[in-house]
């Protein structure tokens, strides 16, 4: 299924956001599972890019001076990987990853980060856009708790699902940790 041009996205997965200040967050496993994606991932020879998100927001915890802002040690960048770092929400806006994905030929794009209802799911939803066949790995994602309009507290295990369910054959195929390490470790299986 997944071609030596298809590229693993690896979005936001920063120190900061395991601060108590987000709330309470579903799939404590996201990490260990995006860190098994990337490993497989990197040993088949297919390109890995990393987001990193420099917060202008003065609340946040990924402020470029904040120690928050480092990427966590599960799936620090390597050599010759490549990082691009926002400000935006989507990874699209304000680097040059788009153009960076044309000019390689990478049209199918494999996302796993941090949070799938913040910027993983504006990142998938602006590939879409643009034509990129993109996947999202359900649980190499996770979501915190979130507060409606009315007050209402929204679980972080609903935010994930919903999340997922709203991307799903609409602007993406939502896979499991398991099936894509099936893929990419017995590709004539798939």
């Amino acid at each position: 299924m997944f071609s030596s041009k298809a590229a693993l996205i690896v979005i936001d997965v920063q120190k900061g956001l395991d601060d108590p200040h987000y709330g309470i967050r579903n799939n404590p496993d996201a990490e260990q599972n995006m860190h098994r994606l990337l490993d497989a991932w990197r040993k088949s020879g297919r390109p890995v890019i990393h987001i990193q998100h420099l917060s202008t927001n003065p609340r946040s915890k990924l402020q470029p001076e904040l120690s928050g802002c480092e990427i966590k040690d599960e799936v620090k960048p390597i050599h010759g990987e490549r990082l691009f770092q926002k400000e935006a929400h989507s990874a699209f806006v304000g680097t040059g990853l788009e153009a960076y994905l044309r000019k390689n030929g990478y049209s199918v794009l494999v996302l796993i980060g941090l949070t799938i209802e913040h910027c993983v799911s504006s990142t998938a939803r602006m590939a879409d856009d643009l034509g990129f066949e993109t996947y999202v790995i359900s649980d190499a994602t996770a979501a915190f708790d979130a507060q409606g309009p009315d007050g209402t507290i929204v679980s972080a295990e609903v935010m994930h699902t919903v999340s997922l369910a709203s991307l799903h054959h609409e602007f993406v195929q939502v896979l499991t940790t398991k099936e894509l390490l099936a893929d990419i470790e017995n590709p004539a299986v798939t």
